[in-house]
């Protein structure tokens, strides 16, 4: 049954149809108008109903959409993998050159702590895979002695900028061994929400790659964010790839979170704008530095967590 406005008296009455069709397009077969003079179940013809301004197309729903009882879509949360990642902070923000992979930014680095991450293998499975391979470094790449670049307090701390390795502390563009990560085009890979701290997903509208590295064929994107809270970030939902959860060292991202950053002044960032509008390629070098930790806080090892099952050995009389 549908409310449609009284075909004889509009905008002020309004009246019961009844009718049939698909999802899409509903024709309504007879009319009762509540307000028309005469008999109150005055009907009218089906084509003055077929051309009344309102169509009475209803749209469909979409295919993620949930079911008419409030249900929606189950997602599978399991956890099926563990990773670790110690952090540590230098005294002072490092300008590495030529750094090795497998050499400290600092040497006089003070450790922070461990954070453990839950990882959604059976959810998204390709990106937990990738995510997994570049903690272990088994794909000539890791996140081994990289840098936090990113920091926005009450929001997220991110992590795995692809750049020039010279500069050192960024991630170096994995050889081998990643998979094309075909969840980034599938509409289930973006329900889960950033609805509260420690929610761990891949950067897709906030990644801060070298734009050269993005164009080539052989590109994967590997950067990866935690939200740090209090509050929410809906600002992030349905445009990041939530894979994980931190199971510990909430304490160690809040306290990466609590670290100063570099913050442009609204004239500098109109200058900015002036120089990407003039095709000064020093513009997007400039920005790379706004909410960078003023001290530089890196990853210092990183890698797969293996949690032994228990073994129930029967006991003998």
């Amino acid at each position: 049954m549908l409310i449609i406005p009284c075909p004889k008296y509009p905008p002020y009455g309004y009246g019961y149809g009844y009718g049939h069709g698909n999802r899409n397009l509903v024709r309504v077969t007879s009319v009762s108008c509540l307000c028309c003079s005469g008999s109150p179940k005055a009907s009218t013809s089906r084509r003055s109903l077929l051309l009344l301004p309102t169509a009475l197309t209803l749209p469909a729903a979409p295919s993620w959409a949930a079911p008419p009882d409030g249900t929606g879509p189950v997602l599978d949360t399991t956890i099926t993998d563990r990773v670790f990642m110690d952090l540590s902070i230098c005294p002072t923000y490092f300008r590495g050159q030529g750094t090795q992979e497998d050499s400290p930014l600092c040497t006089d680095a003070e450790p922070m702590g461990r954070i453990v991450l839950g990882l959604y293998g059976k959810l998204v499975p390709i990106t937990v895979s990738n995510f997994k391979a570049m903690c272990t470094g088994a794909v000539g790449s890791s996140y081994k002695n990289t840098l936090i670049h990113k920091v926005l307090p009450g929001q997220y701390i991110a992590a795995g900028r692809q750049g020039k390795r010279e500069k050192g502390g960024e991630v170096r563009p994995p050889i081998t061994g990643l998979k094309p990560n075909t969840e980034t085009v599938e509409s289930r890979a973006f329900m889960l929400e950033h609805s509260r701290p420690g929610i761990v997903s891949l950067c897709l509208s906030e990644n801060d790659d070298d734009d050269d590295i993005k164009l080539d064929p052989d590109y994967h994107n590997v950067e990866f964010l935690i939200t740090t809270g209090p509050a929410p970030c809906p600002q992030l939902d349905g445009r990041n790839i939530v894979f994980g959860v931190v199971l510990e060292g909430m304490d160690v991202v809040r306290q990466v979170a609590a670290t100063p950053t570099y913050k442009a002044g609204e004239r500098i960032k109109l200058f900015n704008d002036l120089a990407e509008f003039l095709g000064d390629g020093r513009a997007e070098n400039a920005r790379a530095l706004w909410d960078r930790p003023l001290k530089s806080v890196f990853v210092s090892d990183c890698g797969d967590l293996r949690v032994a099952k228990p073994s129930l050995t029967p006991s003998l009389p």
